[in-house]
């Protein structure tokens, strides 16, 4: 007995959909990008500090992150005093005026320092995948953290002035000298945290971008006139510290705490924080731009 292949019945046809007389075809990429809205520059402002409230949160739920800002100043302005302060001026009363300022500089760019590992840390951890399907501006969460980070380098820089008055530095400037000198420090971390969002956008990893920011902080910091007159190094090194640009912050500061007097080097200092932030600022964008 013999049995016929047996085929199955076609499906019926889908049913062919005529547009209207008098319409277009319409390109979904097309209508996506029409209805996507763009924010405006009131907009995106509220949206900054939106994000910057974010980064305020996140460092009040991580305590360790304030290390650098309350304890860093505090240990360091009294360690090198006290162990310093002889040798190099003689006394701690007289090694002040010169430590101070370079305790400033340096707390700063260690502040500063921590903006581009903790920008890899959400960009790893996919918390900027998320900020792509909101309706905000491309730029909030990498201007947020920025403009938080300025209450940090504040909070550092009083936190080291108020343990120098402690132990007994007598700033010759005065109440203004002393404002000068915090302000121009937080604009000088400010800027250098350019430097690191940079680098935080680039590398591939939180621990490579504190890698590398180690190994610009250590020689920017201490091959500085921060902590010794520059005139007592070898002759190659007294010619690095005279260009380097932290030598510069550390010197106005100095004329503004000691002197209350906007010198010179105040303005090689602004300079030379501005041309930084012309510099890394759109390459710091244009990366992150490129992640989102």
């Amino acid at each position: 007995m013999t049995t016929a292949n047996t085929v199955p019945p076609a499906a019926p046809a889908a049913p062919e959909v005529r547009a209207a007389p008098g319409s277009r075809r319409v390109d979904p990429s097309a209508a996506v990008a029409r209805t996507t809205s763009h924010s405006s520059l009131q907009d995106s402002w509220a949206q900054t500090l939106a994000m910057a409230w974010r980064a305020l949160k996140k460092m009040r739920r991580k305590p360790e992150q304030f290390f650098d800002v309350l304890i860093q100043p505090l240990l360091f302005t009294a360690m090198f005093a006290f162990i310093f302060g002889g040798a190099i001026s003689g006394s701690v009363a007289d090694y002040l005026p010169v430590l101070i300022p370079g305790i400033l500089a340096q707390t700063a760019l260690t502040v500063c320092m921590a903006t581009g590992v903790q920008l890899r840390e959400d960009m790893d951890k996919g918390v900027f995948d998320r900020f792509k399907s909101l309706p905000i501006a491309r730029i909030a969460p990498l201007a947020g953290p920025m403009i938080a980070d300025l209450i940090r380098y504040g909070i550092a820089s009083v936190l080291t002035l108020v343990t120098g008055l402690a132990i007994g530095y007598r700033p010759g400037g005065g109440v203004l000298g002393c404002v000068g000198g915090v302000l121009l420090t937080v604009f000088a971390g400010w800027s250098l945290a350019w430097i690191f969002t940079w680098l935080g956008t680039m590398a591939r990893s939180a621990q490579s971008v504190q890698g590398i920011s180690m190994m610009i902080m250590f020689p920017l910091t201490f091959l500085s006139n921060a902590f010794v007159p520059a005139e007592t190094l070898p002759g190659w090194l007294e010619a690095f510290v005279k260009v380097n640009p932290v030598s510069h912050v550390v010197s106005a500061v100095r004329d503004l705490f000691n002197d209350g007097a906007v010198t010179a080097e105040v303005g090689w200092a602004v300079a030379g924080c501005v041309v930084v932030i012309a510099v890394f600022a759109p390459l710091a964008v244009r990366s992150y731009s490129r992640k989102m």
